[in-house]
């Protein structure tokens, strides 16, 4: 579990994932940017483990890497779970990458005023 000193980045990223709308995506990466710690991806993605924890339902399958990778499927109940909510959302794949990757990139950065 990550120190109790990222609590508050972590409540702040839980808070921008909720407002991914259904069928679209974003980054580790962009999220850390619009938080204003560029280079805090990694924590994102430590945040995104622990939300599966929550009794807040946090729509972790909508983040995943710069290429649109499922690098944090390992996270979710099964295997496949994290492509299978994606799919459902609209979401098609190839060798767990997102097709069309830009389409449906969610940029917080462009879409939220803080």
């Amino acid at each position: 579990m990550p120190k109790r000193e990222n609590e508050t980045f972590f409540n702040l990223v839980f808070e921008v994932v909720k407002l991914i709308p259904e069928g679209r995506v974003t980054t580790y990466g962009a999220i850390a940017r619009y938080l204003g710690a560029a280079k805090s991806s990694r924590m994102v993605g430590w945040a995104m483990n622990v939300s599966h924890f929550l009794e807040e339902k946090i729509p972790a399958h909508r983040v995943v890497n710069r290429n649109g990778l499922l690098t944090g499927k390992a996270h979710f109940g099964t295997s496949n779970q994290m492509q299978k909510l994606l799919e459902n959302e609209g979401l098609r794949f190839q060798e767990d990458q997102i097709l069309d990757f830009e389409k449906f990139f969610w940029d917080p950065n462009k879409e939220l005023v803080l």
